[in-house]
């Protein structure tokens, strides 16, 4: 594990995973949740899932669930 820190975030460098990194994340997902506009999302994902992305997101869907990623 390395001492360095990433200019743009602050952040020490953790190897693979960034646990700092991470406990932000899982807080600004809860964060979202409770206090987020949570129903307008949905909508807004459902609308997407009918409309002209539709084919798009299914093969996103697809290749994530073999785990490829579009990197």
């Amino acid at each position: 594990m390395s001492d360095r820190t990433d200019e743009k975030s602050n952040l020490k460098m953790e190897g693979e995973g960034s646990r700092e990194g991470s406990r932000r994340f899982q807080d600004a997902q809860h964060e979202f949740a409770e206090h987020g506009d949570v129903e307008s999302k949905a909508k807004d994902a459902a609308r997407a899932l009918e409309g002209e992305e539709a084919a798009e997101l299914e093969k996103a869907r697809k290749a994530s669930a073999q785990g490829k990623s579009s990197d």
